[in-house]
């Protein structure tokens, strides 16, 4: 093997391993998007009420979403997050000193309503099924997935190639990092087309302002290194092979 193919197959190696690990921490931290607001000290009945709905195995969209926007929420591929006071008072809260102490409560999205169906008028189950959003929300939960999927694929069959000392199968690594990208750059995109219209459906309150967080910054920086550890792996195979057979064609002449 030449040393400019062995080099291209190690670049390429290290930046589908990179690529991996920030798809992974991606899926699995809850800091896609994040929204800031005052916190909220006041310990009121109705604030109370909506910490309970939100983490109710029962809340719908405008519910968990309404605390998200006042309570300095998160949300991930799998779990949504709020941060409320830690002591709470039946009554008016002391005088705020310079430490403030807060605690961050989670709840995980069910499988079911990972697939449930969007509505146009969010929370309103007689307005009608938002296909577009439905869709959207199915494919920003799917898609990180199956991207996680063909890299682990495409690294079972370059391992292969490195035992049968053959690049060659390392085209069909390249053309599934290849897909793992378009997936990954399918899921972002999903994304942001999805938040974008939650956000036309709920406008965010005054002083909520919301952004996307670092997990999803991570989603995108894998997808370039995928594509580019794909290019990697199908020149690498496609030149060595070309080189290959030019070689055997000249011994036989």
């Amino acid at each position: 093997m030449d040393n400019r193919f062995a080099t291209a197959f190690v670049i390429a190696c290290v930046l589908s391993l990179i690529s991996t690990i920030y798809m992974a921490a991606s899926i699995g931290t809850d800091f896609w998007y994040e929204y800031r607001s005052p916190v909220q000290e006041n310990s009121s009945d109705l604030n109370k009420s909506m910490w309970e709905d939100f983490i109710s195995e029962e809340a719908d969209e405008k519910t968990y979403n309404d605390a998200l926007f006042r309570y300095n929420g998160t949300v991930g591929l799998w779990r949504r997050c709020i941060t409320i006071p830690k002591n709470t008072h039946w009554y008016s809260p002391p005088e705020r000193t310079e430490s403030f102490d807060v605690v961050t409560k989670c709840m995980s999205f069910t499988l079911n309503e990972q697939f449930m169906e969007k509505f146009v008028d969010p929370g309103n189950h007689n307005s009608g099924i938002d296909l577009l959003r439905t869709y959207l929300w199915r494919c920003q939960f799917l898609l990180p997935f199956v991207s996680l999927g063909l890299m682990c694929f495409g690294a079972l069959i370059g391992l292969c190639a490195c035992i049968c000392r053959s690049l060659y199968p390392t085209i069909a690594t390249g053309v599934l990092h290849l897909l793992a990208g378009l997936c990954t750059l399918g899921s972002v995109s999903c994304y942001v087309a999805g938040i974008e219209l939650l956000h036309q459906k709920l406008e965010l309150p005054e002083n909520v302002s919301g952004e996307f967080g670092w997990s999803f910054c991570l989603a995108c920086v894998s997808a370039p290194l995928q594509f580019m550890a794909s290019a990697l792996f199908i020149w690498a195979a496609h030149t060595n092979r070309k080189e290959y057979t030019l070689m055997k064609a000249y011994r036989v002449a």
